[in-house]
């Protein structure tokens, strides 16, 4: 049975989730604060974390940030009642692997846990592997980058939207598919945190070579490819 970390200080909340994956074969553990459930964390393995951000004690940002240092391929969504791009970003560049607003409905949850989890198995299973295209290699399993043999800090985000690219390099991505593919979830056109992702990327990526690997396709999204 998979174990789900549950750190949600409403507790009515965090009561109606247990109830909710428990009545879809899950198990869950509950936490009413940050530091009790950065506890639990790094005492116990779970297959998947889910946290709220504004929590007492530790708030969600820098919990997930710790986690991420002693756990660094554990899932993690996050729930919060923010809902802008810059609220989504900042919670990506902690660590999470998902951001659902609050109010969500329980069978939307369950979409996002089962999409994390199917990825996560199918990462552990292809760990070892190197990703290559032009001067730019990944390391899946050391979670490394290199362009040139120069190494390049990424975040997990950026990691795994790299990734996608790199396993898809020289095909048009379109949003709509990056966001499904990796954030797991529906591109929401009101916002714009996919392409802010982008920049980031090539920022690191491409900004100190004179060959640029990521462009845009105007009106239709991204791709990687020596140009």
């Amino acid at each position: 049975m998979m174990n789900i970390l549950v750190i949600e200080d409403d507790q009515r909340i965090a009561e109606l989730i247990q109830r909710g994956l428990g009545e879809h074969g899950f198990y869950t553990t509950l936490a009413f604060d940050g530091l009790s459930g950065m506890k639990l964390a790094f005492q116990n393995d779970y297959n998947l974390i889910i946290t709220d951000i504004i929590l007492p004690k530790i708030d969600g940002l820098d919990l997930c940030k710790q986690i991420r240092e002693i756990k660094p391929d554990i899932p993690i969504i996050m729930l919060t009642a923010l809902g802008t791009t810059d609220d989504k970003v900042e919670g990506f560049d902690a660590g999470a692997d998902d951001y659902l607003v609050k109010p969500f409905e329980m069978r939307e949850l369950l979409v996002r846990i089962r999409a994390l989890l199917k990825r996560h198995t199918k990462t552990i299973s292809n760990s070892g592997n190197v990703l290559k295209y032009s001067e730019l290699e990944m390391n899946l399993n050391t979670k490394i980058v290199k362009r040139k043999g120069l190494e390049i800090n990424l975040t997990p985000k950026e990691f795994n939207l790299l990734k996608f690219m790199l396993e898809n390099s020289e095909r048009v991505l379109s949003r709509v598919e990056i966001a499904e593919n990796v954030w797991d979830t529906h591109f929401d056109t009101g916002t714009n945190f996919i392409d802010v992702y982008i920049n980031y990327l090539r920022k690191k990526v491409d900004k100190e070579f004179d060959t640029k690997l990521i462009h845009t396709k105007s009106g239709m999204g991204f791709i990687l490819k020596v140009e």
